[in-house]
């Protein structure tokens, strides 16, 4: 079998090439970077491909395509969200016409502005968001299911594990002296996605018998959000602990703190955002069951052991 990884020299798309290389599928690797070292490829061939310029060159004749290219940040400029995730998605599909195409989206697809409680895939996409990365990543969801026969949309919530390089140093540097402060109780239930459980969905989903669907991916069961934040700071050697701040006193903080952010013209996020406070201070749990039914897929149960090795 033949495969095409969008975003391989990223942290999703790269663990998918070792995946499937380790499996014995042969594996074309993509990524913007000029350069990537092999193993983080698992030895697949390497090209470098900007997607938001337009459809490659040459493709490779594959069976199927695990789109993992697309913005991982919730801040910046909309225009530019909008080319990385719905620009850089449809040149994607017309890369690989009548391939297989495996998405992988986001539960930030699902609506920003009230709790999701084990929310079933049909409760998304919305007709509002709070920034340009849920309404981008919500488009390009549109326009998979517009363009191919067999699409597997894929939604996973904060992924972490070996190489990550969002979720967990977004939690590291909110950490001062002996403090983690945080939105909300501390109490609030949440689902979690490892690197681990996300690739083997993806591997499921390029590999398997099932061709089309929209699932969620997540960890076995959620989480407490207090109990995760304790068990990385217990693994990091971090003499710290959370303290909570109520989400209503928080919000308008973050509204401020962005809007300097915005008029300073700083490229990098605030510590603390609106889109963090919303799916970090409320319940943001996902039904699994679908792809447990249909896909085949048996995650393991959260866990950050071993993480000061990451």
């Amino acid at each position: 079998m033949r495969i095409a990884v969008t975003g391989a020299s990223g942290f999703v798309g790269g663990a998918v090439c070792r995946a499937l290389m380790s499996e014995g599928v042969t594996a074309f690797a993509h990524g913007r970077r000029p350069a990537i070292a092999p193993a983080h490829l698992g030895g697949a061939v390497y090209r470098s491909w900007d997607l938001t310029h337009g459809p490659v060159q040459d493709a490779p004749d594959v069976d199927a395509v695990v789109h993992c290219a697309g913005s991982v940040t919730d801040w910046g400029p909309a225009a530019d969200l909008f080319a990385a995730n719905l620009t850089g998605t449809r040149n994607a599909l017309a890369s690989f016409p009548g391939a297989r195409f495996v998405h992988v989206s986001t539960a930030s697809v699902y609506d920003p502005f009230r709790p999701s409680v084990m929310a079933a895939e049909d409760e998304a996409p919305v007709s509002r968001y709070m920034n340009a990365y849920g309404a981008s990543k919500a488009a390009a969801e549109r326009a998979v299911l517009r363009a191919a026969r067999d699409a597997i949309i894929l939604r996973p919530h904060a992924v972490y594990g070996p190489g990550d390089t969002t979720l967990l140093p977004r939690v590291l540097s909110a950490v001062r002296g002996p403090l983690l402060p945080a939105a909300g109780t501390g109490r609030q239930r949440i689902s979690l996605t490892s690197i681990g459980n996300l690739v083997r969905a993806c591997v499921l989903a390029a590999t398997g018998p099932v061709t089309s669907g929209v699932f969620n991916i997540a960890d076995s069961s959620p989480v407490t959000i207090d109990d995760a934040f304790r068990e990385i700071l217990r693994e990091r050697g971090i003499r710290a602990r959370p303290v909570y701040i109520p989400a209503a006193v928080a919000r308008p903080l973050a509204a401020v703190t962005e809007g300097v952010f915005l008029l300073a013209g700083r490229p990098e996020p605030p510590r603390l955002t609106r889109y963090a406070i919303g799916h970090l201070a409320v319940e943001r749990t996902l039904d699994i069951t679908a792809a447990r039914e249909v896909l085949g897929y048996d995650p393991h149960a959260t866990t950050f052991a071993g993480a000061a090795g990451w």
